[in-house]
């Protein structure tokens, strides 16, 4: 595949991942109202969102598109992760 083309599926992968921590949001707004989900799948989307962001930061040659999708996971995982563990 060619570079150009490989450079449009890491921004497409890296859209549909956002999306897909964008899905937290309903998770956090239960979360708020009284019924708290589970602290393993927040717990372990912030530390794989870390260790992706972390990779494609320390990269000589920085890999955006994975920095990029991995960004909202820590933040969205973490509204999570702090609002399920939150006393009621």
């Amino acid at each position: 595949m060619k570079e150009e083309h490989l450079r449009v599926v890491g921004w497409i992968a890296s859209i549909t991942a956002i999306l897909m921590f964008v899905s937290y949001a309903d998770q956090i707004r239960l979360n708020l109202s009284g019924h708290p989900g589970s602290v393993w799948q927040p717990a372990a989307t912030v530390l794989n969102c870390v260790l992706w962001t972390t990779y494609a930061l320390a990269r000589p040659r920085k890999d955006w598109p994975i920095a990029a999708a991995n960004i909202p996971g820590i933040a969205l995982g973490l509204a999570a992760l702090v609002t399920a563990i939150r006393p009621a």
